[in-house]
């Protein structure tokens, strides 16, 4: 009898962390089609406008997307090493985005390019806040639900995303007042931003 009783817990704990593991992988392949879709759109209307914090925001958001991959893989393998291996990917990750939307930006401060549509730049930072304010509770809810850190952090990296997005709004309103060069300086001002997104996202990687 104990031997039945021992096999029918045993069960129950696989049961449990398959259950997990899917939820994982649901929570990750939302929010990366959200944040795929959102990143293309940007980047289409990157082309039209040349606007530097706009690139920034792109280079971000692809960024963000592809963290999903290392988490996904994390929770198919149902392994809390890879789960915490995948969030320090998700931290490299960000670093890099930061790495090269600063590298953009001064290249851009060294030969000026005012930005084009400046409507359609606009609708695009929007657009960044919409879909990054999507995956972050996306990522957050199932984070918390399923006790997990790596996931908890990408979500509050794609929460602060948002307000960075709000940053491509306004270097479309002070482009259109005249002010071409606050185009860079609002991208390295979101690099800043993103710099500051990995340390904290470090921190609670490390925290769990």
């Amino acid at each position: 009898m104990p031997a039945v009783h021992a096999h029918g817990h045993s069960h129950g704990l696989v049961d449990a962390t398959i259950k997990r593991s899917r939820a994982g992988l649901t929570a990750v392949g939302w929010s990366l089609l959200v944040l795929t879709l959102t990143a293309l759109a940007q980047a289409a209307v990157f082309v039209a406008s040349g606007s530097v914090a706009l690139l920034a925001d792109v280079i971000h958001n692809f960024g963000d997307a592809a963290t999903a991959i290392p988490l996904a893989i994390a929770f198919a393998l149902r392994s809390p090493r890879a789960e915490r291996l995948a969030g320090l990917a998700v931290v490299l990750a960000i670093f890099v985005s930061a790495c090269v939307a600063g590298y953009e930006a001064v290249l851009r401060l060294i030969d000026p390019q005012e930005p084009d549509h400046l409507v359609a730049l606009a609708a695009a930072g929007l657009l960044g806040f919409a879909g990054n304010w999507a995956a972050a509770r996306i990522r957050t809810s199932a984070g918390r639900r399923l006790h997990s850190p790596a996931l908890v952090a990408d979500g509050d990296h794609a929460r602060a995303d948002a307000y960075v997005s709000l940053a491509v709004v306004a270097s479309a309103a002070v482009v259109a007042l005249g002010l071409g060069v606050a185009d860079p300086l609002i991208g390295l001002a979101i690099t800043l931003v993103i710099l500051r997104i990995t340390w904290h996202s470090w921190q609670t990687v490390r925290s769990g």
